[in-house]
């Protein structure tokens, strides 16, 4: 994330507006990062400006305010710019397909099969309620499909994010109205970034 002093700025999306077409439009991400992403990195500025907390990484902050009802707010509006930034690199144009072979083996190992992760993914995404995420994550040496509410995030829970669809109705609905499984299980099969996630396990 990039920052000016103690200010944060929207980052670039790492792909032109149309690269995901025709699973995602160059309209709803024009919205979703342009008018969404801004809102929340816009809203951080101004909850931080002049606290304790200006200054700090998103990390810093997100974990400093996690919990906190008096820091919902922050957490909320920093969290949401974590999540976003961390969905678009989970994207790419032409993405899909099988993961790199170490990651293929350790996701064999923790859902039995390829195509079983795919299903159990796919089935986190549809079924997380109302707003929120589906994410591949680390928890030590095992991987794991869990779903966050809203603006929660796995760093909190001392997981380590690999990637996450973003479920929250303005990521699908221009483009697939109520059919959010048809939106995830387009995701993962043409866009998710399986190179993303091979550096994230590191």
């Amino acid at each position: 994330m990039e920052k000016n002093s103690s200010t944060f700025t929207l980052p670039e999306l790492p792909f032109p507006e149309d690269a995901l077409e025709p699973v995602i439009s160059a309209k709803t991400l024009g919205f979703h990062h342009g008018k969404h992403h801004k809102a929340y990195v816009d809203n951080l500025n101004k909850l931080i400006e002049g606290t304790e907390l200006a200054g700090k990484s998103l990390e810093e902050i997100i974990k400093a305010t996690a919990g906190k009802e008096d820091k919902a707010g922050i957490f909320n509006n920093a969290a949401q710019v974590w999540n976003h930034t961390f969905y678009w690199n989970s994207l790419k144009k032409g993405g899909g397909g099988e993961p790199p072979a170490e990651l293929k083996k350790k996701i064999e190992a923790a859902f039995k099969s390829f195509d079983e992760f795919k299903k159990e993914f796919a089935n986190a995404a549809t079924t997380q309620f109302g707003s929120g995420w589906a994410w591949l994550v680390s928890d030590g040496d095992a991987l794991k499909i869990v779903k966050t509410g809203n603006a929660e995030v796995p760093l909190t829970s001392g997981l380590k994010p690999l990637l996450t669809i973003d479920v929250w109705e303005h990521a699908y609905y221009l483009d697939y109205q109520n059919r959010r499984p048809d939106y995830a299980n387009a995701v993962i099969d043409k866009l998710l970034n399986w190179d993303f996630a091979a550096k994230n396990l590191g």
